[in-house]
């Protein structure tokens, strides 16, 4: 027995893709008073970009026995422009295909039937995954702007130095006064100094 206990937590709606109409009607069953709701279904040769980018699902449920190439492409553009968590379903059980399909940006790879009690931890376990490494990828791009900012602003305070005669404090001083000033960003403030005091002689 599938346990049916509703699940309060907000909806997540599905764009499943899925080319036979039992197999599809089973993972809608399986999710049947879960959070994921199954609002849209596709064939294998819809456009997957264009689905997407139309109809902003929450998660993509791939039930296919045998993706090809070209489903592995688009999932490579969704995960780089439009990233959504994915779950693929299929029988391929190649280990190039498996690792090609990761790094398209699958979060879940079954192989072979799966058990309707195991469809939504499946998903939860996709969605878990897809976060973190959202996370952590996001966690790594502020990282790289910090120190990107950090490098502009050690430059501009250079300059100042050199083209003013000033101390390091005071021309970091200056810096975020003017940043205060103007509303700006320290940073940003850095990257107009730059731009002023290298044309300078």
């Amino acid at each position: 027995m599938i346990d049916m206990q509703p699940d309060h937590t907000s909806v997540l709606n599905i764009l499943l893709i899925d080319d036979n109409e039992s197999r599809a009607n089973a993972v809608k069953e399986a999710l049947r008073a879960s959070r994921y709701r199954v609002k849209h279904l596709l064939s294998s040769g819809a456009s997957l970009l264009k689905k997407v980018d139309e109809l902003q699902p929450d998660m993509i449920v791939i039930d296919i026995e045998s993706p090809d190439r070209d489903i592995l492409d688009s999932l490579h553009m969704l995960s780089n422009f439009n990233p959504k968590p994915i779950v693929m379903f299929c029988e391929t059980q190649d280990s190039d295909f498996i690792t090609q399909s990761v790094r398209s940006g699958v979060s879940a790879y079954v192989v072979g039937d799966t058990d309707q009690k195991r469809v939504r931890p499946i998903l939860d376990a996709a969605l878990a995954r897809f976060e973190e490494f959202h996370d952590m990828k996001k966690a790594l791009e502020d990282t790289r702007s910090e120190l990107a900012s950090r490098k502009t602003i050690d430059q501009a305070k250079r300059l100042l130095m050199q083209k003013k005669q000033m101390t390091e404090t005071d021309a970091f001083h200056a810096m975020r006064k003017m940043a205060m000033d103007s509303g700006q960003k320290i940073d940003e403030v850095a990257k107009t100094l730059l731009a002023m005091l290298k044309v300078l002689p």
